[in-house]
């Protein structure tokens, strides 16, 4: 297992399938939530800009067996936007998300993002714990609808301590 950096063919079809069976199965998602995901990811992989954003694919033998990515567009006002993190159900436990999650917070930090933030949903406990033990927390809650049925969403939000560099002397 390696983590490449950036898009791969057919990534964009594997991220969206690793989310659409994970998550019918574990929330019952279907048809709406498995079309943003495709959608929204292919939109931001031809709209990508290496400088602002990250897409990390970890890969085994040319499989994609998880991913995440960093949306940078909107980073100077409301913060880099953590998105479409998957480990395939089989590889989960084994310290593949926390890699590509260390990898995501380091670009963040490398870019000047000071401020990271996701949205997820209640329930998703193991998810949670990983993210609160990178620091992310708990911003606000809502019921809402946005992935095709409805959740009790969170917002989540990390602030980075940005390094400043030395002064001159």
């Amino acid at each position: 297992m390696h983590v490449h950096r950036g898009y791969l063919p057919g990534c964009i079809g594997r991220i969206a399938e690793l989310h659409a069976t994970h998550y019918a199965a574990a929330a019952g998602f279907g048809l709406q939530f498995e079309a943003k995901v495709a959608c929204e990811l292919a939109q931001f992989c031809v709209s990508y800009e290496p400088e602002r954003d990250g897409l990390w694919l970890a890969v085994d033998d040319g499989v994609v067996h998880g991913a995440i990515a960093i949306d940078g567009s909107h980073a100077a006002d409301a913060g880099a936007h953590l998105r479409w993190f998957i480990v395939a159900d089989a590889l989960r436990g084994r310290g593949l998300g926390s890699a590509l999650l260390d990898e995501a917070i380091a670009f963040c930090r490398r870019q000047g993002h000071g401020r990271v933030h996701l949205w997820t949903f209640a329930g998703l406990d193991a998810a949670r714990h990983l993210y609160e033990k990178h620091g992310f927390r708990l911003e606000h809650a809502r019921r809402g609808a946005q992935w095709g049925k409805e959740v009790d969403e969170q917002h989540f939000a990390l602030r980075l301590r940005l390094r400043r560099a030395a002064p001159l002397r």
